[in-house]
């Protein structure tokens, strides 16, 4: 079963007017339908055809590239898409902040922490909120599209959250305002989505 590239729940302009329409067409359209054609020519008739995307990530040979970057680019918008949503901002409530605050010690601290881990990313990457077993997050930064999954990335637990701090992410409406786009993101989280993802992993 080869990977298919998700329809968005919401329109492109939905997340108006924090993230641009033409900026999320060009983002799901090229850049995610790119990496999902070439993860499957990358899988297509290896010992990986037919396996999920966790678990080739979990078993990743590194030094794999064209599955790394294209695995990784697959999965960490899958989850960027679903995190989103035009009823998004706030804070989150229930047992995900009480483990945000245990971790951070509120949940503006924590925003501090996320927004950091995004703007000193060099180069292109992703900040993440990862859960592990027990459920104590975490927050870190990957490279590229590595993601927390792979082996030796950084966080290791399941991540439930993920900022794209790519260029194609933002380019067009923030130029070089990385953290303008950043303090942006933060009205779109959807924090029902990402509670439940908590609640799954943890």
């Amino acid at each position: 079963m080869a990977f298919e590239l998700p329809n968005l729940k919401y329109a492109f302009d939905a997340l108006e007017p924090h993230i641009d329409a033409r900026t999320m067409e060009i983002h799901h359209d090229k850049h995610h339908a790119g990496y999902t054609s070439k993860l499957n020519d990358a899988v297509k008739g290896t010992d990986l055809e037919g396996k999920t995307i966790e678990n080739i990530l979990h078993n990743l040979d590194m030094q794999n590239k064209a599955v790394r970057n294209n695995g990784g680019g697959y999965y960490n918008h899958n989850l960027y898409w679903e995190i989103m949503s035009p009823e998004g901002g706030g804070k989150p409530d229930g047992e995900l902040l009480a483990a945000i605050d245990k971790a951070y010690g509120s949940f503006e601290s924590f925003k501090d922490e996320f927004s950091k881990a995004g703007a000193t990313q060099f180069g292109s990457g992703w900040a993440w909120l990862c859960v592990h077993e027990g459920g104590k997050v975490e927050v870190c930064s990957s490279a590229n599209q590595d993601n927390p999954l792979m082996p030796g990335v950084g966080c290791g637990g399941t991540p439930i959250l993920g900022m794209d701090v790519w260029e194609h992410a933002y380019y067009l409406k923030y130029q070089n305002q990385r953290p303008a786009y950043i303090e942006a993101f933060f009205n779109v989280i959807n924090w029902d989505e990402v509670s439940k993802r908590y609640a799954q992993a943890k």
